[in-house]
């Protein structure tokens, strides 16, 4: 139930943890391989109320907000994260902003900013500059691990549950990837469309290639870091060559603005993850880059994070609704999001974003 305002309240205190969740299988994509993953969770307390945060990321995060980050945010105001997010990122002038830095500075700004949301007893969305009232979601994971059968059984199932889009994985063994994408086409039916994600895994002529046959067999309609997403005259050659109706996406790794602004005329759409790229905040300076080039934004992965921050993009293409992420915060919190037609949409009946964290749940996987 959404309560009265309380806007008048500084920063109390912060609480960090961290919870390592194994993966239902092995998991592996073009260039790594994984069997668990660690969240790190930033709770934020003022007037009263708690806001969450967190990122996908090592332990050290969490250090980094404990060390560097703290005491700067304990007895700011609450209703100004956009303020504490600049003094954050000073604070971390040489202990190095990209990477573990503003990843550390996501999971506390996602806080503050569902602190100030709850404080002022509204839903997020609304505390943001709305553009939208549901984000569009694709369904993602397609491992290179997976057996052909499980393969299709994940890709097909989110199809027959209505999500208009699915992504799998491939680059790792290249020579088995037709038949993985036969059977992925099989599974999902012509009128699902089929992307894919390379993570980085061939080269620019391999990638070339690669990208004409997914077009012409497949009908692949996304191609995912192709090549590294540090080589931008790689991504600006598949960009630029790649059959016409074939996006070529990157930016997952994107951590701070300099980031993002080197990306511009290398993809066709811009990927942003709210968990790595300052969180809200972070995001916002992100959509107005995107306003500024034309050239949309598709959020990377947290999706019940991501929601209502997406709802704020205007040039908003889509979310990946990511296998991993949706299994571990279904574990751990409660208020998770369930697709509608394809979509998410943010529930405007709680304060916040709605989640809350399931302690004696989390405690089992409490890193």
């Amino acid at each position: 139930m959404i309560t009265e305002s309380r806007v008048d309240a500084e920063v109390e205190s912060l609480e960090v943890s961290a919870y390592t969740i194994p993966t239902d299988e092995p998991e592996s994509d073009g260039t790594f391989e994984w069997d668990s993953t660690t969240i790190v969770v930033v709770e934020a307390h003022a007037g009263g109320e708690t806001g969450l945060g967190y990122t996908y990321g090592p332990m050290a995060a969490g250090a980094v907000v404990e060390e560097l980050l703290g005491d700067l945010v304990r007895g700011a105001d609450a209703s100004a994260p956009a303020e504490v997010w600049r003094a954050m990122g000073a604070r971390l002038r040489n202990a190095g902003r990209p990477g573990m830095g503003f990843m550390a500075v996501a999971a506390v700004d996602t806080a503050l900013w569902d602190l100030k949301a709850r404080l002022l007893g509204l839903p997020l969305v609304d505390v943001l500059p709305r553009a939208h009232d549901a984000v569009p979601i694709y369904g993602s994971g397609g491992f290179c691990s997976y057996s052909l059968e499980r393969l299709a059984e994940q890709l097909g199932g989110w199809a027959q549950e209505g999500i208009p889009r699915v992504k799998m994985k491939l680059g790792r063994e290249p020579e088995q990837d037709p038949a993985r994408l036969d059977a992925a086409r099989a599974a999902i039916g012509d009128d699902t469309e089929l992307f894919v994600d390379a993570n980085g895994a061939f080269s620019r002529k391999e990638a070339l290639g690669w990208a004409e046959r997914y077009a012409a067999q497949w009908d692949v309609r996304w191609l995912e870091e192709p090549v590294s997403s540090a080589d931008f005259e790689g991504l600006r050659l598949l960009r630029d060559r790649a059959p016409g109706g074939l996006d070529i996406a990157a930016g997952e790794y994107a951590y701070v603005p300099a980031d993002f602004r080197n990306l511009l005329g290398c993809v066709d759409c811009l990927q942003a993850d709210v968990t790595r790229c300052g969180g809200i905040t972070g995001l916002l300076g992100v959509a107005g880059l995107s306003e500024a080039h034309q050239l949309d934004v598709s959020g990377h992965c947290a999706p019940a994070l991501s929601a209502h921050a997406l709802c704020a993009v205007p040039r908003l293409r889509h979310l990946e609704y990511f296998h991993d992420h949706v299994r571990i915060e279904r574990m751990l919190f409660e208020g998770t999001l369930d697709p509608e037609g394809g979509r998410l949409r943010p529930d405007r009946s709680r304060p916040g974003h709605g989640l809350e964290l399931k302690r004696a749940d989390a405690e089992r996987w409490a890193a």
